[in-house]
């Protein structure tokens, strides 16, 4: 683990990080599904793949959130397992938005920028909020490092779909909005290998001595 995280758990021992890991995952789940439903909403209103994108990444963190906190204080090889079904899920999101750009550039109707800033600036304050929350554990197993690079990754997305905004509003075109929805799609990708990885690893070390 890394240092932050193993100093929170020299400082209060294993139930009080639990217990305060359990805190701010609930927290964190709480705001993320209430972010789905505003996001959702908002990008069928205002004709936004990278909103709808943000949408859905927030619905896939409001899982992760979830299946963390169901297995925080299992042994590891469940908690490798769990972190194998987050990474593969990401994997799967990061490829439906890739598929959905494409299909999306043949036909999607120009974007309301206006409503695409507005609120990618909200989800942009919740996932800083959650990210900082989060930051301690950045350095924690495949389970806990998969809730810091999905809060990570949604504020850089919520950032991405701002600058989309500008751009469409800049340029009048839609393909500000396609290219931001590409680079989520890719972000999400390559924190699923990432997290595979490292759940590979665990699972392979928590296997029992025969």
């Amino acid at each position: 683990m890394g240092g932050g995280w193993d100093h929170g758990v020299s400082a209060l021992g294993d139930e009080g990080v639990i217990t305060h890991a359990r805190r701010i995952l609930w927290i964190a789940l709480v705001l993320n599904g209430a972010m789905f439903v505003v996001e959702a909403g908002a990008g069928l209103a205002a004709n936004s793949v990278a909103l709808q994108a943000d949408a859905l990444d927030f619905l896939s963190d409001t899982a992760t959130y979830a299946i963390s906190l169901a297995v925080l204080s299992r042994p590891p090889r469940w908690r490798a397992g769990a972190a194998f079904v987050k990474g593969a899920s990401l994997g799967l999101l990061g490829l439906w938005v890739a598929g959905a750009t494409v299909f999306s550039a043949l036909r999607q109707p120009l974007p309301v920028a206006e409503l695409m800033a507005g609120v990618g600036a909200l989800a942009l304050a919740v996932n800083l909020g959650v990210a900082v929350m989060l930051f301690q554990m950045r350095g924690g197993d495949a389970n806990l490092r998969s809730v810091w690079l999905c809060s990570r990754n949604d504020a850089i997305g919520n950032l991405a779909v701002i600058l989309a905004a500008l751009g469409v509003f800049g340029t009048g075109a839609v393909w500000p909005d396609l290219a931001v929805a590409g680079v989520m799609a890719a972000l999400a990708l390559t924190a699923s290998l990432s997290i595979l990885r490292q759940a590979a690893g665990e699972w392979r070390a928590s296997r029992p001595a025969r």
